[in-house]
């Protein structure tokens, strides 16, 4: 259903209001498994997505089964709107800037273009890493920020982490595991980590570089192959690890009232529900490994939660014997644009008639 907004915010007369059961902000693989779920299940399914994220950064796909280490990040989320969106569920490319929820019980999301409504929210906003100065290699030649992902990239390799505080500390004794070549780039700051965490260091053979980077040389495929720093010095790096935070976009979750953790992360059941009845996150915005398999198995099971919230049925024996048996024409339980999708699916993969 489609209708003009009322609302007076700028340009709300060519603001249109879409309904939904479900509305998924982010279009993040966790975000598009919710919505495969959700859309594969019977439920009118949204994505609102601004498009970028982590995700989309990736140059190359790695510990994802099926899909190989040539499909770049955009490939790999390009495929999977085309999945979602063929099962009967919509796309829109706009930021979402304030929700709320109506008396009504549903939620409303005003986006930037159009406003939607939705019994069901799908928070999939994700995290944004903190960025360290340049210069800097580009990201996925010789900058990394996922250490599960690419430390097996630099397998023997000279590598860099850097930062200055325990998480950094951390990730440099980590990559002695994959390699016997590991600086920690302090660039002119001072060390934040605790007397405890400074002793094991000292007891890893990692090298500890106070100098700022002046400086770097990339070779001909583009990949990083040092830092020149201050003190004249050159060194040679294959890539490396910057260790200075995240920041997680919480704005939206933070409007409806979800309950964050002490990380900053929203925090949720084994179903992505938050604090807020009807509100659901997953992905990187909540606690865990911020992993590609990892989100898309937080959107199942989200998805598999808010179809067993809004499901027709079974009806409650309570609910039968108050309003009646379950009239036929009350069936299927299917949202209109998930039902028109799946005859259309069913009959372009329907075996060809025998003439005979």
């Amino acid at each position: 259903m489609s209708e003009t907004s009322a609302g007076d915010e700028q340009d709300a007369s060519s603001r249109t209001t879409e309904s939904y059961d479900v509305v998924v902000v982010g279009g993040g693989p966790a975000g598009l498994s919710t919505a495969l779920y959700t859309t594969r299940l019977g439920h009118d399914t949204a994505v609102v997505d601004r498009g970028g994220g982590r995700a989309a950064m990736m140059v190359d796909t790695h510990n994802v089964i099926g899909v190989t280490e040539d499909v770049s990040g955009n490939e790999f989320l390009e495929t999977a709107r085309e999945q979602v969106k063929e099962y009967g569920a919509e796309f829109h490319r706009d930021l979402i800037t304030e929700a709320e929820q109506n008396d009504d019980g549903r939620f409303r999301l005003l986006g930037n273009e159009d406003e939607f409504l939705a019994r069901r929210v799908v928070l999939a906003t994700g995290f944004s890493d903190e960025r360290p100065d340049p210069p800097l290699p580009r990201t996925g030649k010789g900058l990394h920020y996922c250490l599960h992902c690419d430390a097996y990239m630099f397998v023997d390799r000279p590598v860099y982490v850097m930062g200055n505080g325990e998480s950094a500390a951390h990730v440099a004794m980590i990559m002695l595991n994959f390699t016997d070549e590991v600086d920690l780039l302090l660039r002119g700051d001072d060390p934040e980590w605790s007397d405890e965490t400074d002793e094991r260091l000292l007891g890893h053979p990692v090298d500890i570089v106070d100098a700022e980077i002046t400086g770097m040389q990339k070779g001909d495929d583009g990949w990083l192959e040092g830092f020149e720093f201050d003190d004249g010095e050159f060194r040679e790096y294959r890539g490396g690890f910057p260790m200075y935070g995240s920041n997680y976009n919480t704005d939206l979750a933070e409007q409806l009232g979800c309950e964050l953790t002490d990380d900053g992360t929203v925090a949720v059941d084994d179903h992505g529900r938050t604090s807020v009845e009807g509100v659901v996150a997953v992905g990187d915005v909540t606690p865990g490994h911020n992993q590609v398999p990892v989100a898309m198995g937080e959107g199942a099971n989200a998805g598999i939660g808010i179809h067993y919230d809004l499901r027709e049925f079974p009806r409650s024996l309570d609910e039968i014997r108050e309003h009646g048996p379950v009239d036929l024409d009350e069936t299927p339980g299917l949202g209109a644009r998930v039902r028109d999708a799946a005859r259309a699916f069913g009959e372009a993969r329907a075996p060809p008639a025998d003439d005979d």
